[in-house]
């Protein structure tokens, strides 16, 4: 296709597109330690055997719903029957959902999620510490503080293992339904306890907002922990109302990604209109674009980390392309695919690779991941422990930002870290556009 002129007003995108849902990621897993973020967290699912292949073929939703079928005629799992068929096509971001574990990825989506209420990172010697505890959420009210330390989950010790995988425990398997127990080992200073805590029904933060900075030399920190419905909004509030005058600290790490649409309109706090990706679905060309009006004067400044995927790395790669932002951290995550799901026979579905996205300048993501303009690491990332992340299937190709505990209620850090020190450094060095 010929390329789209990059100031080009916005227009409308064919909902069969996905764009709304389709960049589901295994940040779904990452972020909620006991609930369906939809962004962050670990990717508890195995990966399918091709990393990074090509889109699946129409045929393998043909071969995933004849499998459920035959299953559910035989007696067997139709599900565990569609994952196989799923796995061996070598789409390496299909997925299989039963019906409950789709309801519940739709309600991540939605903001809501199953789980504890903590945000947990992994620190020095493989341990997991409470980075932060939800207001009024089943760990609060078990006596969980911060910097507590969560040596196990229901006797799994939790000591060496991926935060993602303790996250995936707190939020249990099906996911677990709101209610259900799940026993923490816990440890503060010498002291160790079990704690028993229900899991409930908690509703995500997906954008917080901090000011930072001098009345002179203002700086807005915005963090976005996964683009749920109505997060895009909420950064196009939180520019509005930033101080004249005041720089903008994007965070994006960590956020696993979730509606496209959410993540365009994100973009059109930054942009006055013109493009933000384009993507193909099965060999067909479409495009998104920012809606015009966004303020192109303050300076931004993103960070970024292995952490951030799919549909933040679409707003991370359409800041970066515009000139828009200076993108600060470590690379990317690299998951550019869309998925589009098909309903199988005994009401799971299957979300099926059909095309990739790309940035502004025509760069594709997946498997190669965006590379910022200047790197900084620091050591312990949190990781969100909130909303369940895809149910156990192959590694989802669309997820949604997670909530606190299992990751991260999209919480931001009380203290700067290295890379925020960095970006604050150079945003101190941008000025606002005349």
């Amino acid at each position: 296709m010929s390329g789209p002129d990059l100031f080009t007003p916005p227009r409308r995108v064919r909902r069969g597109a996905a764009l709304t849902l389709v960049f589901t990621s295994v940040l779904v897993t990452g972020a909620a330690a006991g609930s369906w973020s939809r962004a962050t967290g670990e990717d508890p699912h195995p990966v399918p055997v091709a990393a990074g292949g090509p889109a699946a073929p129409d045929g393998t939703a043909r071969e995933a719903v004849d499998a459920a079928a035959a299953a559910l005629v035989d007696g067997k799992s139709p599900v565990e029957a569609a994952r196989r068929a799923v796995s061996r096509s070598g789409d390496r971001w299909g997925a299989v959902y039963s019906e409950a574990e789709y309801a519940e990825f739709a309600r991540a989506l939605d903001g809501e999620y199953t789980g504890v209420g903590l945000w947990a990172r992994r620190v020095g010697g493989g341990l997991i510490e409470v980075t932060r505890v939800r207001a009024g959420g089943p760990a609060e009210r078990a006596g969980v503080r911060e910097r507590d330390l969560i040596r196990g989950v229901d006797g799994v010790p939790a000591d060496g293992r991926p935060v993602t995988e303790v996250i995936g425990l707190l939020r249990g398997r099906g996911p677990a339904a709101p209610g259900t127990e799940v026993r923490l080992d816990l440890q503060r200073g010498d002291r160790r306890w079990t704690a028993a805590l229900r899991r409930a029904v908690l509703t995500t933060e997906p954008v917080t907002v901090e000011r930072l900075g001098t009345p002179a030399a203002p700086r807005v920190l915005i963090k976005v922990a996964a683009f749920t419905q109505g997060s895009g909004a909420q950064v196009r509030s939180a520019v509005r109302e930033a101080p004249s005058g005041a720089g903008i600290l994007l965070d994006l790490r960590g956020n696993s990604g979730g509606l496209v649409s959410e993540a365009a309109e994100a973009a059109s706090a930054f942009l006055d209109g013109g493009l933000v990706a384009t993507y193909d679905v099965r060999g067909e060309e479409h495009a998104v674009h920012a809606a015009p009006g966004g303020d192109v004067r303050r300076p931004v400044v993103a960070l970024v980390d292995g952490g951030t995927m799919s549909a933040a790395e679409l707003l991370t790669g359409a800041l970066k392309d515009r000139g828009r932002a200076v993108v600060v951290g470590s690379r990317t995550f690299g998951k550019g695919s869309v998925q589009l799901p098909s309903p199988l026979p005994d009401g799971s579905v299957a979300e099926l690779t059909v095309g990739h996205y790309r940035t502004p300048s025509g760069r594709g993501v997946d498997g190669r991941g965006i590379t910022p303009d200047l790197e900084a690491t620091d050591t312990g990332p949190a990781a969100p422990a909130g909303p369940p992340t895809p149910p156990p299937a192959p590694a989802t190709g669309g997820a949604a930002p997670g909530p606190p505990e299992d990751g991260g209620d999209g919480g931001a850090v009380d203290l700067p870290d290295a890379v925020e020190r960095r970006a604050e450094s150079v945003l101190n060095g941008l000025g606002v556009r005349r």
